[in-house]
Parts: C-alpha cells; structure tokens; sequence
C-alpha cells in the first residue's frame, strides 16, 4: 500500500475533481478505476482514488518519479483526447496539483509512516491553501510543525503538508494539507469547536495561518482503490 513520506522525496500529483450529481461521482470512480488498473507508464510508483464525502468529487492522490515522467503522460495522446474530455463531462472543476512532500506528522499509534489504504477507515480531509508566492514558504511552515498541538485532539490520525509547484485550474501560489481523522464526527468536532475554547496553541496557529493565506477550501473523502506499480 502507498505510505507518504518526505524521505521518499516522490512527486505527489493531486488530481481533485467537484461534480453536481453523486451519480456523475460514481461515474468519475469508474474512470479513474479503470485509469489506475491499467496503468504502466514510465516513472508512476501508484495512484489512490477518493470519493467525496463532504460533497460530490474526487481526489486521485498519485505518485510519480520525477516531473518529466508526469509531462510524458500528460503529453500522451490518450491523456488529451480520452481521459480530459471525459472527466470534462462529468465535472464541475479539474485541479491537478504537483506538489512536494515538506512535513509530515502522525499520531504515535500509526507506525512510521503515513498509510493511505481503502483497507483502512480513515476519514480523510484535502485542503488547498492559496497564498502570495512571497508568503509561500512561511505558510508552509504555519501548515507543518506549529500544528504539534493536533497530537493531543481527540480523533486526529495524521497531517501531511505539500508544497505546490505547479498546477492546471489553479492560478497562483499554494500548499495543501492532507489529513486522517478518525471519523467525520471527530473532524466536524475539531472544525465546529468555538473559538472561545481553542488552546492557546490553536489559537496561535490558527491566527498565523489565516493571515498568511489568501482563500482555502476543503471536501473531505474516503479511500476506496489504490494501486502501486508492480501489483
């Protein structure tokens, strides 16, 4: 199974897709199913689909060598003229998302490494922070280390934080935050808690980040297929 971790130094590509219907999302799963089973392209270590939760959509969390391996697949024949139209026609929005691994912490009953597993009953949450190119780094930092206190939230599994490098239907700068829960009651707690009753230490880091970003938003997901090269 796919574990992400920065001493792995892969590039991870996020490939998020928002839909109207949860048929058209049922219809975006197949798709990437088929896309993920089949593949066998130079340089693709695995790829990990997710259904939304939080509302329709998709994420494809996908790991690759280098970047020139990703641009041979996007510059292949069939990525122009078969999966873009048809992810075109079931979706609202496509961001694809390359990224660096630059911090990732997990609760200590998790082992070494972070797992993303269909196996497992993570309730995972993806979100984009977009930032001034300037702020980037110092966000980046916001998103990773200052959030030690997440450890001691009821609930809380993992955090990993990616640093954009560049990206189609995004414009500008941006980091992502990739995170585990234990359920969705747990994150809705955390994200519903009143301000007045954050610790110091969220309140802290709350406040650093919201004046480093320029807008965010989220979906939260399960995982329902993976696939590593080689299976």
């Amino acid at each position: 199974m796919p574990f992400i971790s920065p001493e792995d130094a892969h590039l991870t590509v996020l490939n998020l897709f928002t839909t109207d219907a949860p048929e058209k999302q049922d219809g975006l799963i197949n798709e990437m199913t088929k896309i993920v089973n089949a593949a066998a392209y130079e340089g693709w270590i695995s790829s990990t689909v997710h259904q939304g939760v939080h509302s329709p959509g998709t994420a494809n969390l996908i790991q690759w060598r280098s970047g020139e391996d990703l641009e041979k697949r996007y510059a292949g024949e069939e990525f122009k003229h078969r999966t873009l139209p048809t992810f075109g026609e079931l979706t609202t929005s496509i961001r694809l998302l390359q990224n660096e691994i630059v911090f990732s912490q997990h609760h200590p009953s998790l082992g070494d490494k972070v797992e993303i597993s269909p196996k497992r009953d993570d309730h995972t949450v993806i979100e984009i922070f977009q930032v001034a190119q300037e702020n980037l780094d110092e966000l980046v930092d916001a998103l990773g280390p200052s959030q030690d206190y997440l450890l001691e939230v009821a609930g809380y599994r993992s955090h990993t934080v990616f640093k954009g490098l560049r990206a189609r239907g995004l414009e500008g700068s941006f980091a992502v935050c990739y995170s585990q829960w234990e359920s969705k009651e747990a994150h809705d707690a955390f994200i519903n808690e009143p301000q007045s009753e954050w610790s110091a230490a969220r309140d802290k880091s709350e406040s650093r980040i919201a004046s480093l970003k320029t807008s965010s938003d989220w979906n939260s997901y399960q995982v329902v297929h993976t696939r590593s090269a080689g299976e």
